[in-house]
């Protein structure tokens, strides 16, 4: 896919995204001076790379795309016995991209909190959180965001909803799930009609 197809990404060079992401050595390798995020993409999934293509994906997409890119995994791995707060946290950071306020972005963080932290539901609200405005509680001085968090937080949902209950689906579940990413830098919804839960498949989680 080209860089003008993607036209929710606006980095020209994919080496600005880069830095903002934790890498693999090969990853690096295939990173040259004036790649375009999409050709890096490319390359990346051509190399079997799918971990660390999500998370320059993750960079690379604006933030509510990125989160919604997220929500999208997520619902096509979550389980119908899910728990409530694991549902709550993600219906937290949907309610996030359809209206942005900081309203909707604290409540995300306090849905997340709802979950220790431990699913991917939780990074997706997280993902809410930490796209910009003031990371210290409302009222008091404002902390900015650092540059870059978000994306580390929508890539861990991404790759937790990957392995979620059947780690040995990962790599086809991370392919699936960069499809749905590329559609949505694309323009697209990025909704999957495969559904990746597992739940069809002997009962196995």
């Amino acid at each position: 896919m080209t860089a003008a197809l993607l036209r929710k990404i606006r980095h020209r060079h994919a080496r600005e995204v880069a830095d903002l992401c934790t890498l693999d050595d090969a990853a690096r390798l295939l990173l040259a001076p004036e790649l375009s995020p999409a050709d890096y993409l490319a390359a990346l999934i051509g190399a079997g790379q799918r971990a660390d293509a999500v998370r320059v994906l993750a960079h690379a997409l604006p933030p509510r795309e990125a989160v919604w890119w997220a929500c999208v995994c997520i619902k096509a791995t979550l389980p119908s016995d899910a728990p409530e707060p694991v549902l709550s946290a993600l219906e937290a950071a949907r309610a996030w991209v359809f209206q942005p306020s900081d309203a909707n972005r604290r409540a995300a963080y306090a849905s997340a909190q709802a979950t220790d932290f431990q699913h991917a539901a939780s990074w997706a609200a997280v993902g809410a959180f930490w796209s910009g405005g003031s990371m210290a509680p409302a009222g008091a001085p404002d902390v900015p965001v650092p540059d870059g968090l978000a994306g580390k937080a929508v890539a861990a949902a991404v790759i937790l909803a990957a392995v979620n209950r059947q780690p040995e689906r990962g790599d086809q579940r991370l392919a699936a799930f960069l499809d749905s990413g590329l559609d949505i830098a694309a323009g697209g919804n990025g909704r999957m009609a495969e559904d990746l839960s597992g739940a069809g498949e002997g009962g196995a989680r």
